[in-house]
Order: structure tokens, then C-alpha cells, then sequence
């Protein structure tokens, strides 16, 4: 029997293990799933939104134990109390949209026709969800597939492994039938066993670009739809007229925080040289002041990276910047606690280029590179000189400055003076490899449903 384990970052013990179902045992759980949908999508829209609300709800009243898991999960210091701010934000902004995002639109209404599009639930939409902002991230498909009538199976990435069997206990608990919102534990290769046999209507994947590419590969040929959220090197730009210490605050908090995993967190920064050294000089003070730590200590404001794995790569992408060139400015004897394994020192490098894997691969760890730029045109081109396109953040007094940029930008959110957030009332998207489909949002709720035509003609 395969076993589906959580290596803790804190000490490196195994914290959690579930065996892996096999495909005949999730063929079965799935077939359960499916046939609990139409029953599901019968109830009124409000029970359904009622009873959704009612699970974000048992979720919070778990709020001390759910912090402290995920802190051995996955290294997030208890310090920030979890991820309820945004979990609650998207679930409630949902909530009072459903309606109208669902709501059929009317074309015709007269006393010889009645046409209209209406929106149908997909039928089984599987989740998989990622370990990083591992509540957040589920709860953007989760809330609103629910909402619209879907039965949800929901897996977990190992390193969180709890998080899926905590989330759907709370959801069970607080009324929502345990046919309609399930979790899974599975191994890549049953996962995509499933995913070929056509045992989803819908896929939604937040992870990494090769991991979305197993998706499409799985889904080849089946017609299902897929909604993917994959990589991101996110940049910052700082013009000459920015408020200074506010972009150094939200861009080295974006960088930084949650140890640099971050689906949108800043990767790369381009400062205007009138103000490139006085941000570069405020940016190393800022991160120099974080204490690393076991992340169930109350004073660590920067726990280890999820793993050991993740924390070498942002290490040899450090070295290999050096090694041509580029100069890491903060202080390793500030941060005596970098044991060469998931704890990491937090790092900020100038002198750097698009030719260093830096500036150009997704980095996940609170590293990031700042470049000195003299203008928006060349600003623009190296944001756009990258793979990915999730975010990008402006930062200008000018809101017609940014936009006119923004229109140029190969992203699929531009912000200005701030950075790192996801707005509810939005669609949450990305182009390149950062994937396709979008979640959230009016938009959010079509992505998780069909167009259903009625022509119904009343005379002859």
C-alpha cells in the first residue's frame, strides 16, 4: 500500500501519513459523488450558499488547531494566525454574488417567446489544490463550485496533507452531505488514472507548470474542461514619482512573507535609478529586521521554507547570481538559524540580469533581484521579458501612468501601489505558463458552470 506522507520543515519528522486509494476505491468514491450532484443542484440556490457559509464557519471554530498544523506542515509561523482573513473575504464576497452570477440571462420575454441562457453546473469538479496557501487556495473553486450546484472531490498536496481532510470535516459537520463534498487521498498516478478515465467534469489545479502539464496530458481527449494556475515571476516596478517607503513595505513583504511561497508574490524589481539606491538601502533594512525560527515559536516572523527541496533551489539560484556577478546584500550572521535545510535566510541581490535564473525562473523563496531601470519603455520590457504572467505591481501617483502600462503588460492582474492580494471581485487569471481559466469573480462562477440555451416559443 502506497503511503501519502507530510514531512514536516520544522524538525524533519514525519508529521502525517494516509494510504493512497486505489483507482478502484476512488472509481467508487467518485461514482458516489456523481450521483449525489443532480439532488445537490436541486436544492435552492440559498440553501446551497447557506449551507457553504455555515462550513466556512466550522472551519474558523477550528482556528487554533488548524494554525498550528499548518505551521508542521508546511512552515508558516503561528505568529499570522493562519489564512481565515482571505479564506472568510472570498468566501462571503462569493456568497453575495451567487445569485446574480447565476441568474439566467434573459434575451426575450414576450408573450411568443421566452429565450434565455441559463447557467448548469459542470457535475463533479475535482480540486487540487496546493500547499502554500493551502485553505485560500482551495476555498476560491471549493465555495463557489458548491455554490452552483457541483459536488466537489477535493486532493491535497502531500505537504498538506491534513488540510483537505480537516476542510471537508468542518463542511460535513456544519450540513453539507459527505457525497457532495469529498476528500481524496491519491498518488500522481492514480490521479491521472482518473483524470484519463473521464471521472471529472471539471479540473481546477493550482501548482506547478509540470504539474499542469500532467493535467493536460491526463485530460487529453476527454473533453474536460480544465482551469490551471501554474507558475509566476511577478514583478514590481517602482517609477521616480512612488511613495518610497510605502513600495518598499507591500514589495519586500510580498517578497518575503510566507517565506517567499507566494503564488503572486514579487520575484523581481525594477526601480527607477533616481530612486534605486535609496530603495535598495531601505529594502535591506526591512528584510534584515525578520527572525528565523521554528515557526511555533510566537516570535518567528520567518519560518523554514515547506521543504528542504524548495529551500535548495532558491540556494543554488542565489549561487549561481553570485558566481556571475550579482551581489547578495544582506547579512548571513543576521540569521545564525540557516541550517543549509528548510530554514533559509531571507536574500536581496542587485547587480543582476536577465540571464541569471534569479530574474528569470520562478524562485518561491524570499529571494528577489532589483534592477536600476531609466524608464517605462525599458521598465516594460523586462517585466514582459518572462515566461509567466500572473501579476504585476505599478507603483506611481499617475493612475493613467499605470493603466496605459498596464494595458501593455502580459499579466493577468496589474496593480497599482499595492501588491500580493487577491481581490475577490475580480478574476483571478494568467497567461503563458501561468495557466488558463480563472477563478472568482462573476466570471469565477461561469468558469464553473455551462451555458444552457431555451428557445421556447408559446404560439404558433
Amino acid at each position: 500500500m502506497t503511503m501519502i506522507q507530510c514531512i514536516s520543515p520544522v524538525d524533519g519528522s514525519v508529521y502525517a501519513e494516509r494510504p493512497a486509494m486505489s483507482f478502484d476505491d476512488a472509481k467508487a468514491a467518485i461514482t458516489r459523488v456523481r450521483k449525489a450532484q443532480k439532488a445537490w443542484a436541486k436544492r435552492p440556490l440559498e440553501e446551497r450558499v447557506s449551507l457553504v457559509l455555515k462550513g466556512v464557519a466550522r472551519v474558523n471554530e477550528m482556528a487554533e488547531d488548524i494554525v498550528k498544523e499548518l505551521a508542521w506542515q508546511m512552515g508558516r509561523p503561528v505568529k499570522y494566525g493562519g489564512e481565515f482573513k482571505g479564506f472568510n473575504e472570498r468566501s462571503n464576497y462569493v456568497a453575495s454574488i451567487a445569485h446574480d452570477a447565476l441568474a439566467p440571462m434573459m434575451v426575450e420575454k414576450s408573450d411568443k417567446f421566452e429565450r434565455y441562457i441559463s447557467r448548469e453546473p459542470h457535475g463533479v469538479v475535482f480540486v487540487i489544490a496546493p500547499w502554500n496557501y493551502p485553505y485560500m487556495t482551495a476555498i476560491n473553486t471549493v465555495a463557489p463550485a458548491l455554490m452552483a450546484g457541483n459536488t466537489v472531490v477535493l486532493k491535497h498536496a502531500s505537504q498538506t496533507i491534513l488540510v483537505g481532510e480537516r476542510m471537508v470535516r468542518a463542511f460535513n459537520e456544519a450540513g453539507v452531505p459527505e457525497d457532495v463534498f469529498m476528500n481524496v487521498f491519491l498518488d500522481h498516478g492514480t490521479t491521472s488514472q482518473l483524470i484519463a478515465d473521464g471521472q471529472f467534469n471539471f479540473i481546477n489545479f493550482t501548482g506547478s507548470v509540470e504539474g499542469g502539464r500532467s493535467i493536460e496530458r491526463a485530460a487529453a481527449g476527454t473533453f474536460t474542461g480544465v482551469g490551471l494556475e501554474l507558475g509566476g515571476k511577478d514583478p514590481g516596478y517602482v517609477m521616480e514619482d512612488a511613495d518610497l517607503d510605502a513600495a518598499v513595505d507591500t514589495l519586500m513583504d510580498g517578497a518575503t512573507f510566507n517565506s517567499g511561497q507566494c503564488c503572486c508574490g514579487i520575484e523581481r524589481i525594477y526601480v527607477n535609478e533616481n530612486l534605486y539606491d535609496a530603495f535598495v538601502e531601505k529594502s535591506v533594512a526591512w528584510v534584515s529586521n525578520y527572525k528565523l525560527g521554528n515557526p511555533l515559536d510566537p516570535e518567528t516572523s520567518l519560518g523554514p521554507m515547506a521543504n528542504k527541496r524548495f529551500a535548495a533551489t532558491v540556494r543554488a539560484q542565489i549561487d549561481e547570481a553570485v558566481s556571475r556577478g550579482a551581489k547578495a546584500l544582506v547579512d548571513p550572521k543576521l540569521f545564525p538559524q540557516d541550517d543549509g535545510g528548510a530554514y533559509i535566510a531571507p536574500q536581496i541581490l542587485v547587480d543582476v540580469d536577465h540571464s541569471m535564473s534569479i530574474m528569470n525562473e520562478e524562485t518561491f523563496g524570499p529571494a528577489v533581484g532589483i534592477m536600476k531601470v531609466r524608464n517605462d519603455a525599458e521598465a516594460l520590457e523586462l517585466m514582459n521579458d518572462c515566461k509567466y504572467g500572473l501579476t504585476a505591481s505599478l507603483w506611481t501617483g499617475d493612475v493613467e501612468r499605470a493603466a496605459r502600462l498596464g494595458d501593455d503588460l502580459e499579466s493577468g492582474t496589474i496593480f497599482m501601489n499595492r501588491a500580493d492580494y487577491l481581490d475577490p471581485a475580480l478574476c483571478w487569471t494568467g497567461v503563458k505558463e501561468t495557466g488558463r481559466g480563472g477563478s472568482l469573480s462573476v466570471l469565477g462562477f461561469h468558469n464553473l458552470t455551462r451555458p444552457k440555451s431555451y428557445h421556447l416559443r408559446k404560439q404558433f
